[in-house]
């Protein structure tokens, strides 16, 4: 190639790269050989198109594919440029060779282009390089202008004969390349393509070949004479590859394998397990000055890692230069800075564990300098608001600083009241030297971190104002991004600052915020350390009651040794022994750095006690001062209220609302500590493995806390942690005091007495221990803790010992004295008023027993009982104020046989009174009795009145049973208690004076039992001579008394039961017969038989028969009577009418037969179809035609007169019951019949429970059977 071709290659090569950004501008290299013109006309398009398509990049070890732009560097081929045995730089390592030529003409291929390519082909296989490839251009011109040029395939067939002869894709064909045709278009991209593909093949063969030799030489690092910065190096030309591909991710790699390595043999070192070559990295640090970020690649520092001279800050400081080159173009810039806080806080590890020296104070300035330079970076390549929005990435950076800063400020003596002296201002001058010259390439910025140092440096004044801007941004950063306990932490330090520089002010405010956050989140000893630093400053402030109280939480805190607890604990006695001018004026104290009130101890227990009554409250107290206390008053302040509902808090209510042992106990609390932090829920922590997913082997294995959420966050929001300032005490006149006792360390008891004077209830409200002019103060006592005390009203309380009393037994009671505030004397006595049905039993050996307001038993005397006709007077034994007195009595309910005691107390059951029957239960149930006993206690002018309820413990009913004309009175007696009754004497006894009506018993005359649940029934005939009233009313007894009594008291009045029977003489008489048809000897199934119905009158007229129905003419008199046929059990079917209206003569023996049809539905011994009889009333009105009753029965439409007796067979009018409403609708406004059912007894039916047989008919079946 002639100069002036290469000078114009290189300017449009020039023109066509990207400016630098943040490294060296490296390509691959690709040598061009043969017609130098050709290519310098085709490099403007080939350096445009070979980047445009990304290709695919499959590389070995099964890492990912990755699509990259390839990019050349195209210089023209000299056999120098190939590398030479040994040579590793790869930077300058041709990866592929292009021959160019345009020949058309075979003879001059032959002639001259043969020879140049196989003379080129010679030099790379002498230097054993395969990559290269032949070019043939072709062009239209050429052609037009030579007439005798063989086709071009004949060119190109003799290059591949000639040279690629195995290998037929190293020739390629570039048709008219500066034409703009479709056909130039895909000669271009034909072109490109195979390019990019051998260039890939090129760098994944001699990058594999790298990366095999590279792993070589860091297998060979535990031999001897092994050197970290030659492997250094050639892994770092493995990067710049990368690097130059666009691979910045892999590049990144490397330099993180390079930090690992040198990272675990410095780890190794410090564990005794040295290599030689770090002994180069143990030279005393000289020069400090910091990272250095802005340069692509430190070459000064490059070459001293290359000549084996660099110190460890200077390895590290080029590494980490070259990793934020490489973050920062991948645009991760917030790496950057947790990169550096990592790389800063191991650099100063690294130093200690290889045993660098350092001068003092040139590490903090480093670490200071590089903090800057990192943060001033990050901003050369972010906007304002993204590095706003990521502050918690930079703010680390920036408390870094601070620290170091204020390291540096100590040491040069910038802090001191006195300023810096010749000491400091010397060290000084050193640490200013080791940072050398100003770098050129911040030299020019004003607010360089060089300069910002040198001028921290330079004077107190500037020390000031530079720490204090680093420390409220900082500060002010970690408040943003809520970091509450680093911002507190930054401000501890500038309180410390601030108290060097005695500004006491200023620091209280930062540890007052730094306190509290260590209070909510329980930092036991940074609590104490602050408190310590808080005493200080307060007493420098002249704050007496804040320093008594901070020292008083000091005295009793265990984190402290115990020559400084004592300390503490004597500045407040000192202070509290002082003589004060105004002996009014007192400090007043939180007492829970002073003492915990531990437990509360009542007698009596229930801490309940009457007007008078003494009680006794003892007080555990732990001490937390570290020396016994001379105590001058421990005082308990009680709040006295009366409850507007105090009538009930009598001593029965109060003891059971009450604890029962008198003890309480409150919760343990750490001194100056919420009672919160103890509360906190246990750690859950559990076990973690982590297996490999080929053999399930154990790769990992630790333990996590599933609830930590709940045992840090924070809590902001919670109430004041120290005891606010002008705490005051309750004014009240109820106070407790114990005077001059002595508080030794540990537990402590006191004990108060005192007398109830007025009832209420007294809450302790709170506790002051007084220590001179000191006084601790326990602000409210919680959990709440109250005593009572009562004053009582005398009471009598009467109550049955079992769960109901049941009348005619002795039942026992339990009368209840309680005296309140009364006490009883000798001849007190309660008289009772004593009523017949009601007498009161007692014995000789009844006790009454004497109980303590806390139910302890105090004596028991015999119980004196006087009965007269009227009043029984129980003599009270003598019993002091607010005592129980307690007996037991027998009392029995007599039930009465009268008709005026029946009616009055509810003891019998009258049928005939509704009333009576109201009060009744269910039936299952017992009827109840009040009966009200009037008392006159001693203690009032007032009569008591109690009601007792008893319960009767029979029922009984009755019914009435006929025979034909002869009648039976049945009583039914049902036990509904619990026990069982011995029954005798039953009588029934008709109350009006009826000579010719006698009951005759059919009951067994001994004793029976009746048990619990069951009944027992009782027969009576009825037996007369005339005629018989309308009415008989009967009163039934019986005597009873307990099963298990072993005699029977004489004295007890019998069980009654009262009732009436009315129209209980049979008038008709009914009788069915059924024959079968004729000439047939039994009734057969299907076959229809004659029912015959005979009614009979038995009776003359009497007064029964005179209603509606009767019908006089000429002395003759008739009554309408209504029939039906009724088979509820469908045995039958009814043919024709099962029912009629008939006209019956009123005369004895007067008899009307009906006849009908049935027919027998089932086979066997049926009974006979039901027979009803009615009265047949019709309806009377002026204004409504007669109808004929067979249209009335036709519609079978009539009404039943419900107004019957409740002893009447409703079963008689069920059937017409529903009739009436459907009849109702159809003939609305037309007149209606009635039917009225006979009472009970008035119709006797014969054939009542008769059977007849019913054979089945012999018609033959056919059966059809199937057999398969």
């Amino acid at each position: 190639m002639d100069p002036a071709a290469a000078a114009a290659a290189e300017e449009e090569e020039g023109r066509e790269k990207p400016p630098v950004i943040y490294t060296m501008e490296n390509k691959p290299i690709v040598t061009c050989a043969g017609d130098q013109n050709l290519f310098t006309s085709l490099y403007p398009t080939l350096s445009q198109q070979l980047p445009r398509e990304p290709m695919e990049w499959r590389r070995s070890y099964g890492r990912a594919p990755k699509m990259i732009h390839l990019e050349s560097n195209f210089v023209q081929f000299k056999e120098e440029l190939l590398p030479k045995e040994g040579n590793k730089a790869l930077l300058t390592f041709p990866f592929l060779h292009i021959y160019w030529t345009e020949c058309c003409d075979t003879e001059v291929y032959k002639t001259t282009v043969k020879d140049d390519i196989t003379k080129w082909q010679n030099v790379l296989k002498a230097h054993n390089s395969v990559d290269w490839l032949i070019v043939v251009v072709e062009s239209d011109a050429k052609k037009k202008n030579k007439t005798n040029i063989l086709p071009r395939t004949s060119i190109v067939d003799k290059i591949r004969n000639d040279f690629c002869n195995k290998q037929s894709d190293r020739c390629v064909v570039l048709s008219d390349p500066l034409k703009d045709s479709s056909r130039s278009q895909e000669s271009w991209n034909a072109f490109l393509t195979k390019l990019r593909t051998l260039l890939l093949m090129s760098f994944t063969k001699n990058l594999g070949k790298f990366e095999d030799d590279m792993r070589t030489l860091r297998e060979k690092r535990t031999e001897p004479g092994w050197s970290f910065c030659e492997y250094f190096m050639v892994q770092e030309e493995l990067a710049f590859v990368f690097e130059m591909l666009q691979q910045f991710e892999d590049a990144l790699v490397q330099y993180d394998e390079l930090d690992a390595l040198f990272s675990q043999y410095v780890v190794n070192f410090g564990a005794g397990d040295g290599a030689n070559w770090l002994t180069f990295f143990c030279q005393p640090v000289r020069s400090w000055n910091g990272l250095i970020l802005r340069k692509p690649i430190d070459m000064e520092k490059r070459e001293l890692i290359q000549n084996q001279e660099a110190t460890l800050l200077d390895l590290r400081s080029y590494l980490f230069s070259r990793q934020c080159t490489l973050l920062i173009f991948l645009q991760r810039p917030w790496e950057v800075s947790q990169r550096a806080l990592e790389l800063l806080h191991n650099c100063v590890q690294e130093l200690k564990l290889l045993e660098v020296s350092v001068p003092p104070g040139a590490l903090d300035c480093w670490v200071f300098l590089s903090c800057l330079e990192v943060l001033q970076r990050i901003e050369g390549c972010c906007d304002r608001a993204q590095i706003d929005a990521n502050v918690s990435h930079t703010v680390g950076l920036w408390s870094y600083a601070t620290e170091k800063l204020k390291s540096l400020g100590y040491l040069c003596g910038l802090v001191s009241e006195k300023g810096p002296n010749s000491e400091d201002l010397n060290r000084t001058v050193d640490l200013l030297a080791g940072l050398g010259a100003e770098r050129p390439e911040t030299a020019s910025a004003s607010q360089s971190p060089y300069k910002k140092l040198k001028e921290a440096l330079s004077s107190v004044e500037a020390f000031e104002k530079h720490y204090l801007d680093l420390s409220h941004a900082t500060i002010e950063m970690y408040t943003n991004i809520g970091r509450i306990r680093s911002a507190k932490l930054v401000g501890k330090d500038l309180a410390e600052f601030y108290m060097r520089k005695k500004s006491p002010q200023k620091a209280e405010v930062y540890l007052q915020g730094a306190l509290k956050t260590y209070l909510t989140e329980g930092w036991a000893l940074l609590v104490t350390h602050t408190r310590k630093q808080l005493a200080e400053c307060q007493k420098h402030l002249g704050q007496i009651e804040n320093y008594l109280q901070t020292s008083s939480l000091l005295a009793g805190d265990n984190h402290l040794t115990e020559d400084e607890r004592k300390s503490f604990c004597q500045e407040i006695l000192d202070f509290a022994n002082q003589q004060a001018d105004n002996q009014g004026q007192k400090v007043i104290l939180p007492m829970h750095s002073f003492a915990q009130l531990k437990t509360l101890h009542f007698d009596p227990p229930n801490a309940v006690i009457h007007v008078g009554g003494k009680l006794f409250i003892e007080l555990t107290l732990l001490s937390e001062m570290p020396i016994p206390v001379q105590v001058d008053q421990i005082a308990i302040h009680v709040h006295f209220s009366i409850e507007k509902n105090s009538y009930r808090k009598t001593a029965e209510w109060l003891t059971k609302h009450k604890t029962s042992n008198g003890v309480i106990s409150f919760p343990n609390e750490v001194a100056g500590f919420p009672l919160s932090r103890n509360n906190l829920p246990a750690l859950e922590l559990y076990e973690m493995y982590e297996r490999s997913p080929s053999d399930n082997s154990l790769n990992t294995a630790g333990i996590i806390c599933k609830n930590v959420h709940m045992l840090l966050r924070r809590q902001e929001s919670s109430s004041s942690l120290d005891m606010p300032s002008g705490v005051t005490l309750e004014d009240g006149a109820h106070v407790l005091k114990c005077n001059n006792l002595i508080l030794e360390p540990g537990i402590n008891k006191i004990t108060f007495n005192t007398q109830a004077k007025e009832p209420g209830t007294y809450t302790l409200r709170q506790l002051c221990t007084s220590v001179g002019k000191v006084q601790f103060v326990l602000l409210h006592i919680y959990p709440i803790v109250q005593y009572d005390v009562y004053s009582q009203e005398p009471q009598l309380k009467v109550e049955p010992m079992t769960d109901s009393l049941l009348a005619g037994i002795p039942q026992k009671v339990k009368f209840t004295v309680t005296t309140g505030h009364y006490t009883m004397k000798n001849g007190d006595t309660l008289q009772l008023s004593n009523a017949d049905a009601m007498p009161i039993l007692y014995h000789l050996e009844s006790k009454a027993v004497i109980y303590s307001n806390t139910r302890e038993k105090i004596s028991e005397s015999s119980l004196r009982i006087h009965s007269s006709e009227k009043i029984t007077s129980i003599s009270l034994p003598v019993a002091p104020a607010y005592h129980v007195i307690e007996f037991e009595l027998e009392v029995m309910y007599l039930p009465s046989a009268t008709e005026s005691a029946v009616e009055k107390d509810n003891t019998t059951n009258k049928e005939v009174h509704r009333k009576s029957k109201e009060k009744q239960k269910q039936e299952n149930c017992m009827a109840t009795v009040d009966q009200k006993v009037t008392i006159d206690c001693p203690w009032s002018i007032y009569s008591t009145i109690i009601a007792l309820t008893f319960c009767i413990p029979f029922n009984a009913k009755h019914s009435l049973l006929s025979a034909g004309k002869r009648k039976y009175v049945q009583v039914c007696v049902q036990n509904l208690s619990e026990l069982c009754f011995q029954l005798s004497e039953n009588s029934l006894k008709k109350s009006a004076d009826c000579t010719d009506l006698q009951l005759v018993p059919l009951n067994r005359e001994s004793q029976q039992v009746i048990y619990s649940k069951q009944s027992i029934f009782f027969v009576w005939e009825l037996k007369w001579t005339k005629e018989l009233p309308l009415s008989l009313q009967c009163l039934f007894s019986v005597s009873f008394c307990p099963a298990t009594s072993e005699e029977q008291s004489l004295i007890l009045k019998p069980f009654t039961y009262e009732f009436q029977v009315e129209n209980f003489f049979t008038l008709y008489h009914v009788k069915a017969e059924i024959f079968p048809p004729l000439g047939a000897e039994y009734c057969k199934t299907g076959s229809l038989c004659s029912l015959e119905v005979s009614i009979t009158r038995l009776v003359d007229l009497s007064e029964v028969d005179r209603d509606e129905a009767l019908t006089e003419s000429d002395g003759y008199c008739t009554t309408k009577l209504m029939y039906e046929v009724v088979d509820n059990s469908s045995n039958w079917a009814v043919c024709g009418k099962s029912s009629g209206v008939i006209s019956m003569p009123v005369a004895a023996r007067a008899t009307h037969k009906v006849h009908m049809e049935v027919m027998p539905l089932f086979a066997g011994y049926l009974p006979f179809p039901d027979v009803r009889l009615f009265k047949y009333l019709p309806h009377h009105s002026a204004h409504s035609m007669q109808l004929d009753a067979d249209s009335w029965i036709e519609n079978d439409n009539l009404s039943v007169d419900k107004n019957v007796d409740d002893q009447a067979d409703s079963s008689s009018i069920r059937s017409r019951g529903s009739l009436h409403s459907a009849a109702s609708g159809e003939h609305k406004g037309l007149p209606m019949p009635r039917l009225q059912s006979f009472s009970s007894g008035q119709v006797f039916n014969c054939s009542t429970g008769m059977q007849i047989l019913v054979i089945p008919s012999k018609d033959d079946h056919v059966l059809e059977v199937n057999i398969t």
